[in-house]
């Protein structure tokens, strides 16, 4: 379906399937058909935090579909609201654009279970919304969009048990505490760690994906284990930081996991590294906000929407890596039109057409 195939891990043991639900979730069902709203729609996009880069790329992906879709008649407008990594500014965000009677709301969610009421509260409004990378709990919308973070987790977790042959001293470096992406993919990690008993976690960590914050914990904690096997990082930046942390305290690096952030790609091409990475697509949004269009003209949208992900190994990394590009760079290519309208059920209509 995308341009790039799944790498299938035979060496390891793995198979990169991300082609099933959410670790733990029941399948479900397509989403009935809504009364169509006439367009142009008001849509908000309510996020956690816009600073990390993997996250100034998901807005050049919203900026590109937001101008395609105001040229068709469909969008009269977006906006972006920045939590700054505050929930209870989240939540104000959302009850903001209940109030302002926005048509959709887009949520990049910063606590699983926190903005479960104002989410409710939306939908009984008559506001649609849509959920997609860091998702919540209730159901109560029109769809949630992501890959697989629980085998996400799984996957690399039983890579690096893998190369350390069932036994060795590792680092667990986790995103913020509460976020569902975070939480998710450390549970899938920790459903393989505990089949192992070789496998001793020194210490658990949780800072913001960038690498800054993951320097400073890494390299707070190197003077205290002089034995570190093997790392594993769930962000790209982490690992990044990581890397930086090993290599001026003059330590050799581990087997460490990642993902497609061009630093860590440039660190592992450079220095030779044992590593794994799993992509986190920028334009998960992208889908998010076609299919909340589609159930605003009245149309049936998937109530989840899982989108498969690449996997990047040792045998292929240097078909990702940008060696000559910025570190604060997320390498995937663009989804095309076809592939959207495929995951969401079927293209939008032209504005005209809409009841």
């Amino acid at each position: 379906m995308f341009r790039r195939s799944l790498i299938p891990l035979a060496s390891a043991g793995i198979l990169a399937a991300g082609l099933v639900g959410l670790g733990g979730s029941m399948p479900v069902a397509n989403a009935a058909a809504a009364t169509p709203v006439k367009p142009p729609y008001v849509i908000g996009w309510s996020d956690i935090y816009t600073t990390p880069s993997w996250m100034t790329e998901t807005i050049g992906y919203f900026n590109s579909a937001v101008k395609v879709l105001k040229k068709e008649g469909l969008i009269k407008s977006f906006t972006i609201a920045n939590a700054n990594g505050s929930t209870p500014q989240q939540i104000a965000q959302i009850e903001d654009m209940v109030a302002k009677r926005y048509n959709g709301i887009l949520v990049d969610a910063g606590s699983a279970t926190a903005l479960n009421r104002a989410i409710d509260e939306a939908t009984s409004a008559g506001i649609a919304v849509g959920n997609f990378d860091s998702l919540v709990t209730t159901t109560d919308l029109v769809t949630r969009v992501d890959t697989n973070q629980f085998q996400w987790g799984s996957l690399t977790a039983q890579w690096l048990v893998n190369q350390l042959h069932g036994h060795g001293k590792i680092l667990v470096l986790n995103g913020p505490a509460g976020v569902s992406v975070s939480q998710q993919r450390w549970a899938g990690a920790q459903s393989v760690f505990k089949k192992y008993p070789g496998i001793k976690i020194l210490n658990i960590s949780n800072d913001t994906y960038n690498v800054a914050p993951a320097e400073a914990t890494v390299s707070s904690l190197l003077p205290n284990y002089p034995v570190i096997n093997g790392i594993w990082s769930q962000g790209g930046a982490l690992s990044a930081g990581a890397v930086l942390a090993f290599l001026h305290a003059h330590r050799k690096i581990p087997p460490i996991t990642g993902e497609n952030y061009n630093q860590f790609l440039k660190q592992w091409v450079q220095y030779h590294l044992d590593a794994i990475a799993v992509e986190q697509p920028n334009w998960l949004g992208e889908i998010a906000l076609y299919a909340l269009i589609r159930h605003l003209e009245g149309l049936p949208v998937p109530h989840y929407i899982n989108v498969p992900f690449q996997v990047i190994t040792n045998q292929n990394v240097r078909q990702f890596v940008k060696i000559g590009g910025p570190n604060d760079y997320y390498g995937i290519k663009p989804i095309s039109l076809k592939e959207i309208y495929k995951l969401i059920g079927g293209p939008l209509l032209p504005a005209s057409k809409v009841r």
